[in-house]
């Protein structure tokens, strides 16, 4: 794990490197959801598909900008699961973004979820690594990354970050985000999923969502690249996650590598008031 972590973590910089001069325009490729294909979202991709290529612990890699598991290592046990660049289409405006890393063992399953990496390129190069605690880490002055502090949710916190096109959602989560906004939640939403729990996460508390909605009934967010990795840390921190019902995220299975789910990552108190309006 520790060998495979490294090699994330020279993927990670060879894109922050690259992020300081980039090609921000538009490919004229789609990825397998679709979606137009920025040329640093496929550098970005060829970066890490390169670097992770050369693990001797590597079984596979599943990419968000590939539309099939690319096979390493039969003999390997790690599959890692990645969006190249969560984000991108801000980059434009020159929003942080980042990079997420899900490590499966043998199979790309929730419950095969042995650790979660993700970066953030912003004012800073932050990397968090968790295995059993989320930890954040830093790069310093001679290019090597220093251990900051470990992450914890509080209880209940004071950020709500919520996608989806408002006059898309239905009634449940309507009446939800009234009753954040009741209680004095502040509006933080970015369009960057890795930023926006990013700062949940840092801050201690609040509440990420992404609901089914009328134009995406199953969820847009991926699971293997996204929210699997992402609702890893978030419970490890202390906090909740779920899909709307009383599953957890990290309950959930599906075959299909590009899958989407309605996703929920929160403080507990957040999580609960939330399940009570969904199911109540």
């Amino acid at each position: 794990m520790e060998e495979l972590i490294s090699y994330i973590q020279k993927a990670i910089l060879e894109i922050s490197d690259s992020l300081k001069f980039p090609d921000t325009s538009y490919s004229q490729n789609h990825n397998s959801t679709g979606d137009t294909q920025l040329k640093f979202d496929i550098l970005s991709d060829e970066i890490i598909t390169k670097t992770l290529s050369q693990c001797p612990t590597l079984k596979a890699i599943i990419s968000e900008e590939k539309n099939e598991i690319l096979k390493i290592n039969d003999n390997a046990k790690y599959i890692v699961a990645y969006d190249p660049l969560d984000g991108s289409s801000l980059m434009d405006v020159n929003f942080a973004i980042g990079s997420i890393f899900g490590i499966y063992e043998e199979k790309a399953s929730a419950k095969n979820l042995k650790a979660a990496v993700y970066s953030m390129y912003g004012a800073r190069l932050e990397m968090v690594i968790c295995e059993d605690t989320p930890k954040l880490y830093r790069l310093n002055k001679n290019n090597e990354f220093i251990f900051i502090k470990e992450l914890k949710m509080e209880e209940k916190g004071k950020i709500n970050a919520t996608g989806g096109t408002q006059k898309f959602w239905d009634e449940k989560h309507t009446r939800f985000i009234k009753f954040l906004f009741d209680e004095n939640y502040r509006l933080r939403y970015s369009g960057a999923m890795v930023s926006d729990i990013n700062q949940i996460l840092l801050k201690g508390g609040g509440i990420f969502s992404y609901p089914a909605t009328k134009d995406s009934p199953k969820g847009k967010l991926r699971a293997f690249f996204e929210v699997f990795p992402l609702a890893f840390i978030v419970e490890k921190a202390g906090g909740k996650t779920t899909n709307g019902s009383n599953q957890s995220l990290l309950d959930l299975e599906f075959e299909a590598i590009h899958a989407t789910t309605p996703c929920f990552f929160g403080s507990k108190y957040e999580i609960k008031k939330l399940l009570e309006i969904y199911n109540g």
